[in-house]
């Protein structure tokens, strides 16, 4: 792998890791579903209109379709929207780390639903991700973690592998951006239509929130887009995702510099034994060569 692969893979873990930290700091100002609904709004629109601007066509092939509806309702609505939910109660580095398994969530269902067979290497990375994982998850509800909060993040970690499970070559036919525009705006309806219905619009509008705010529009929502599309077109989709292993690492990392959340120590073997296992599972299904 190249320098230039490793330094592309390195930024889309630390943007993608980044983004549950800003989100705390936006739900500590906002209510989650609104804000993240105005969020895809603007990420979505901005992405369409470059796509636009690049030649890209509305007109889509029957996967990438799928992809934008599928890929819309389970990952940007529920996979996110769970997610900054449940930070009204959560430490953002626990929802991270708990995202942070969706390879191993993913690797699981292939092996049970699609008769995937799952090499000797990959059976340990699962079980190593797994007790990392659980380790994390003890001894953070033994400390006060919210269940609930707890239970919604696995529930979206659980979304977003049924979705990349069920959505596959949807990159086949070009109009990558146009798909992740299309894919933003119908979470933003989707929550939307939840955030009128469920929520009262309370915004207490601080330097600390608008910053927040527009990191997640440019950096999570738009930029980590845009990387990793080129990671893939450099270095294909099962080696790029390879990097997911750097997750827990950074998702921890960031919430102890940006929030203050403390590191326990348990929590730094979890996090070892946890990247540990997602990097297993993710070489055990690279092809040869």
């Amino acid at each position: 792998m190249d320098v230039r692969a490793l330094l592309l893979g390195t930024a889309f873990a630390a943007m993608w890791s980044s983004a549950f930290a800003t989100a705390r700091v936006i739900v500590a100002h906002a209510p989650p579903l609104a804000s993240l609904s105005l969020r895809f709004l603007i990420s979505g629109l901005l992405a369409v209109l470059v796509a636009r601007a690049l030649g890209q066509s509305w007109r889509l092939a029957p996967a990438q379709a799928r992809a934008v509806i599928l890929f819309g309702l389970c990952q940007n609505a529920l996979y996110l929207g769970l997610n900054f939910v449940a930070m009204q109660w959560v430490e953002a580095s626990l929802a991270a780390i708990i995202a942070a398994s969706m390879p191993l969530i993913a690797a699981t269902l292939s092996w049970l639903v699609f008769r995937e067979r799952v090499p000797a290497l990959g059976v340990a990375g699962l079980v190593a991700g797994f007790v990392g994982v659980g380790l994390i998850m003890g001894t953070r509800l033994t400390s006060g973690a919210d269940p609930l909060g707890v239970a919604l993040c696995i529930l979206g970690a659980l979304a977003l592998a049924v979705a990349t499970l069920t959505v596959r070559n949807a990159s086949a036919g070009g109009n990558l951006l146009m798909v992740v525009g299309l894919q933003m705006l119908v979470g933003a309806g989707t929550l939307g239509l939840v955030s009128a219905a469920t929520e009262v619009l309370e915004v207490r509008v601080t330097p600390a929130f608008l910053a927040a705010f527009a990191y997640q529009i440019l950096v999570p929502g738009l930029a980590a887009t845009l990387i990793w599309f080129a990671l893939v077109g450099r270095i294909g989709s099962t080696r790029a995702s390879t990097f997911h292993f750097l997750n827990p690492f950074f998702g921890v990392a960031i919430a102890a510099a940006l929030l203050g959340e403390a590191i326990r120590p348990l929590d730094a073997v979890g996090v070892a034994i946890t990247m540990g296992g997602i990097l297993a599972v993710q070489l055990s299904r690279r092809p040869p060569g």
